[in-house]
């Protein structure tokens, strides 16, 4: 009889990776983040555990949104809370502005399971920056190849 391995908290071994986004299309990228920081490339993964790994994501605002008018067509809202505070941005504005790495961030998330405890602490090991710049050279973090994953698609 054959046994299926289950990972426990204490067991896990969360390893740091560094994903270049320069040219990458946005949503492919995402997907295999979110599938990282889940830990579903392990052949460890479970469900109910955090096998996941850290995730650097560097020139963030370098990414590539494919699609004639993507760029313009791709709206976020939000509402203030206040009566008529809807508001929008659209991801031209949010790549030319003050926090390029929202655009990536925000995708990321929205490929992650829905809000829960756990989810919440696997999203929490996901570091974007704008530049090619980023504080976590202590953890030596090692390079993810990841346009060989997206020219299989």
């Amino acid at each position: 009889m054959k046994l299926t391995a289950i990972a426990k908290k204490n067991e896990v071994k969360h390893e740091w990776y560094v994903i270049d986004a320069t040219d990458q299309p946005m949503g492919r990228l995402s997907s295999v983040v979110a599938k990282m920081l889940r830990g579903k490339h392990k052949p460890s993964f479970t469900p109910n555990v955090d096998t996941g790994d850290n995730i650097i994501i560097i020139n963030a605002d370098k990414v590539r949104l494919t699609g004639g008018r993507k760029l313009a067509q791709l709206v976020h809202y939000w509402h203030t809370g206040f009566p008529g505070g809807i508001k929008e941005i659209t991801a031209e504005r949010e790549l030319a502005g003050k926090n390029p790495e929202r655009l990536v961030t925000r995708s990321v998330k929205r490929m992650m399971p829905k809000e829960s405890p756990l989810s919440r602490k696997q999203f929490s090991k996901l570091h974007v920056y704008a530049g090619s710049e980023h504080p976590h050279g202590a953890q030596k973090p090692k390079e993810f190849d990841i346009s060989s994953i997206i020219a299989k698609k």
